[in-house]
């Protein structure tokens, strides 16, 4: 299989290939209802049409405790608008916390971004210093956000928490000063490697994730695996996650069976056990929730998200 990568950084090939999302197959309407109407809506986070957020204040007179929800779509498609799908909107108002969900550039957006995937990333990044930025005018509490999402949105959210912090405290641009670090997150069928050799060692129909490198299709990803080395460390939450990790809960919708094909290998809970395993041996929590699954405390992300921003408060 090769070596697997240490965390480096180094600029590859150019070229920028699009890809479809495989994801839309399992973004299904998990909390239906109302979702009131957001206090603001098409907020500006950055330059780009993709870079706007909504936001809904919780009614409260102290700081409120924010969910920030990033969409999936394979970072090809998706909006904000579909934050229903990942958490109960209506359910965290109601117990005082605030949401925000945001737009990013797609892999049709990026331009000579390179790898493609650090558009989508970077933009969830720059969104969640935006809205520190807004803290005391949106009453928030910024040492109390977590995230949310799924699939592709999943997977960023757990690059947001794994992440070094990418604060610039010296910067000009106020909004750059704000930290990048999440309490924890709480997402949907995330992929938490992008590694095509670690993909098909758990999953051998693995079939994800060229299109985050710039690479045709799987068959590519995996002959140039070598020589992106340094941005698969870079991108991928397994690679990125150490002892200082907050906590993640995972959830997924069908039992893992690692090393065994799958039918949805894009949303596979086999990716959750082994970034599970990985955070046992660092000492630090990640839960896995599938049916089936043993010792289960929280059903659902939003009350994963409800149980753990109200503690205390």
């Amino acid at each position: 299989m090769g070596k697997y990568p240490t965390r480096d950084r180094q600029r590859g090939p150019t070229k920028v290939r699009k890809t479809v999302a495989e994801e839309e197959q399992d973004d299904k309407l998990v909390y239906e209802g109302y979702v009131p109407e957001a206090t603001l809506s098409g907020v500006p986070y950055g330059g780009h049409e993709r870079h706007i957020l909504d936001f809904w204040k919780a009614s409260s007179e102290e700081p409120t405790p924010l969910v920030f929800v990033i969409h999936g779509g394979g970072w090809t498609g998706g909006s904000k608008e579909r934050m229903q799908r990942f958490v109960d909107a209506r359910a965290l108002l109601e117990a005082g916390i605030s949401v925000v969900a945001i737009n990013y550039r797609l892999m049709r957006h990026v331009g000579d971004v390179i790898p493609p995937v650090k558009a989508p990333l970077y933009d969830a990044a720059r969104a969640l210093q935006f809205v520190r930025s807004k803290a005391e005018e949106w009453n928030i509490d910024k040492e109390r956000i977590a995230a949310a999402g799924g699939s592709a949105g999943a997977c960023s959210s757990l690059w947001l928490a794994y992440h070094t912090d990418l604060a610039d405290p010296q910067g000009d641009d106020p909004v750059v000063r704000e930290s990048t670090r999440l309490l924890f997150a709480a997402v949907r069928g995330p992929q938490t490697t992008l590694d095509p050799a670690q993909m098909k060692e758990w999953t051998p129909n693995s079939r994800y994730g060229a299109h985050a490198f710039g690479k045709k299709d799987f068959a590519q990803f995996i002959e140039d695996r070598e020589e992106i080395l340094p941005w698969i460390a870079e991108y991928s939450p397994y690679y990125l996650v150490d002892a200082s990790a907050p906590p993640v809960c995972l959830f997924y919708g069908a039992p893992p069976a690692v090393g065994e094909q799958q039918k949805d290998p894009t949303h596979t809970a086999n990716f959750g056990v082994k970034l599970q395993a990985r955070c046992q041996e660092l000492g630090v929590t990640c839960e896995v929730v599938y049916p089936g699954a043993t010792n289960v405390i929280h059903e659902t992300p939003s009350d994963y998200l409800i149980a753990n921003l109200t503690t205390g408060s």
